[in-house]
């Protein structure tokens, strides 16, 4: 091995699994230093060799989501990537939230693999093929629950406060909200006042006119 070849710690409780990825990284020029069946193992490990990339199970015993929050902390120059089963947005999510910079599908052709952490390496995104869409859709649906207001900057509204402030934006009634969203009034009126206050608005008005110059 190459003194050069990237550094890699490797964590899955499934021993075939994490063998066969170890034998494929070794191939393509990178340097497995390490091997962990746990989130435990995968975080000493890190920490004790500082690799250039910890790529790590998500589902592993003590959670691949936990060690890369650890690791992410204490070692914010290794490139964390996660190696999953899981297809649903929640874990998708929560892995980059705690650090990782990569989430890819057990399975990936392994010329996407090792594609995919050489990308990490030069800072780039390593996700499986049509999971940056998915991303791109969130970063969208966080967006428009966003209200820029001048000296304040980005004000974050829950899904139904933007709901409301569209409705109101729209002409409607307390009333008229409330039979449209099956709510009570006094719900409308609540989240009004939580508008309010958010966007340290005087009136509806005032609120309407924030959203519209978003």
């Amino acid at each position: 091995m190459s003194l050069d070849a990237p550094t890699v710690v490797m964590a899955d409780d499934h021993a075939p699994t994490r063998q066969l990825v170890a034998s494929i990284l070794r191939d393509g020029g990178f340097d497995v230093v390490a091997e962990g069946a746990d989130a435990g193992a995968a975080v000493a490990a890190a920490l004790r060799l500082r690799p250039d990339v910890c790529l790590l199970d998500i589902n592993m015993p003590g959670s691949g989501i936990v060690a890369a929050r650890e690791i992410s902390a204490a070692l914010p120059q290794t490139a964390i990537v996660m190696l999953t089963v899981a297809r649903d947005d929640d874990h998708l999510f929560d892995a980059l939230r705690a650090g990782a910079c990569g989430y890819l599908f057990k399975g990936s052709d392994p010329d996407v693999l090792l594609a995919a952490l050489r990308g990490a390496l030069a800072g780039e995104p390593a996700l499986s093929p049509g999971l940056a869409m998915r991303i791109l859709d969130q970063f969208r649906q966080d967006r428009s629950h966003r209200v820029y207001v001048p000296d304040r900057g980005a004000v974050q509204l829950s899904a139904r406060e933007a709901e409301v402030l569209e409705l109101l934006r729209e002409g409607r009634t307390t009333a008229q909200i409330a039979r449209q969203l099956y709510i009570a009034p006094v719900t409308v009126r609540s989240h009004v006042a939580s508008v309010l206050k958010k966007l340290n608005a005087s009136d509806r008005d005032e609120a309407v006119r924030l959203f519209d110059t978003t």
